[in-house]
């Protein structure tokens, strides 16, 4: 937590940390703001409940809520990137009340889908490997990645990166019985906006921590979809903000950019060149003029 006045929560992705907003706290700070970034459950220092169904949208958009009231925010503006972002769109459509504004990074929001999300996703995939459907049996994916985490950390963050030159839901089609790191490619070293000591730290904490918490988020996508059948129609009213990146993946994936418009009326969307999944850790000064700019207009 950095600074003075409104409160911002920043919620961070996957397999990331509080520690990916590192750049936008100081930022937000001297820009007269609170800035607060959490480790979200089953990451860090957080708590890693046991249950499974416990990682839904509903129960983390309660936690963004009950972490601003024991900061003493009844506003307050919620920041998402990767499965951030859906935490901050759910937040702001359950707590209009109390949600001033929102701001999502690399993961749109296009509405509540029409069938549950896993059967979108087969429907497109069909037979070729995806990795949210990879992750959805408890213990697979676990025992592949754990058993080599910087190896795991640094191909993933790679492949979905502007440093990658191929899209990397599309370059290959690789069977459905894959495995993830034969899917993604390791560079041996981390991208240039990535320390060594930036590197160490995510490895240390999912050493640590293990993935099986950051992993149920994944295998909550149906289970959000029934609780959320109230909000079929609900859009999302308050001032927003997109962030991409124009080589990020996940964007292209899906019509849920193209139904942003829509779900989300008036929502202004910026797009950084030569960007890929990781936004603000990609471009932080960019990420940090675009959000400072938003809130100050608020």
């Amino acid at each position: 937590m950095q600074g003075e006045g409104p409160l911002v929560v920043l919620v961070h992705g996957f397999p990331e940390s509080w520690y990916s907003w590192r750049h936008q706290l100081p930022a937000l700070a001297a820009a007269g703001f609170k800035a607060v970034a959490v480790d979200m459950p089953g990451y860090g220092s957080s708590a890693k409940p046991e249950a499974i169904n416990r990682y839904n949208q509903v129960a983390l958009a309660a936690d963004i809520a009950e972490l601003a009231t024991q900061l003493g925010a009844d506003e307050f503006v919620v920041v998402g990137h990767d499965w951030g972002a859906p935490t901050a769109w759910h937040t702001a459509l359950l707590y209009p009340d109390r949600v001033k504004a929102v701001v999502g990074l690399s993961v749109p929001y296009g509405g509540r889908p029409p069938l549950p999300p896993t059967q979108g996703m087969r429907r497109l995939f069909k037979d070729a490997f995806f990795y949210m459907l990879y992750f959805q049996e408890p213990g697979v994916a676990e025992r592949e990645l754990e058993a080599d985490i910087p190896r795991f950390i640094r191909a993933f963050v790679y492949s979905c990166s502007g440093d990658n030159p191929r899209d990397y839901f599309r370059a290959e089609a690789f069977p459905a019985d894959a495995t993830l790191l034969q899917t993604v490619t390791d560079p041996g070293r981390p991208p240039a906006w990535m320390s060594a000591a930036d590197l160490a730290f995510y490895v240390g904490e999912f050493e640590r921590s293990g993935l099986r918490g950051p992993l149920n988020y994944y295998r909550n996508l149906d289970h959000t979809w029934r609780l959320t059948e109230h909000l079929q129609d609900r859009q999302i009213l308050q001032p927003a903000l997109f962030i991409s990146g124009d080589r990020d993946p996940v964007p292209k994936l899906g019509r849920e950019y193209q139904r942003m418009d829509h779900a989300v009326p008036g929502i202004e969307k910026i797009v950084i060149p030569k960007v890929g999944h990781w936004t603000q850790q990609e471009a932080p000064a960019a990420v940090n003029r675009a959000l400072t700019a938003f809130l100050n207009h608020l």
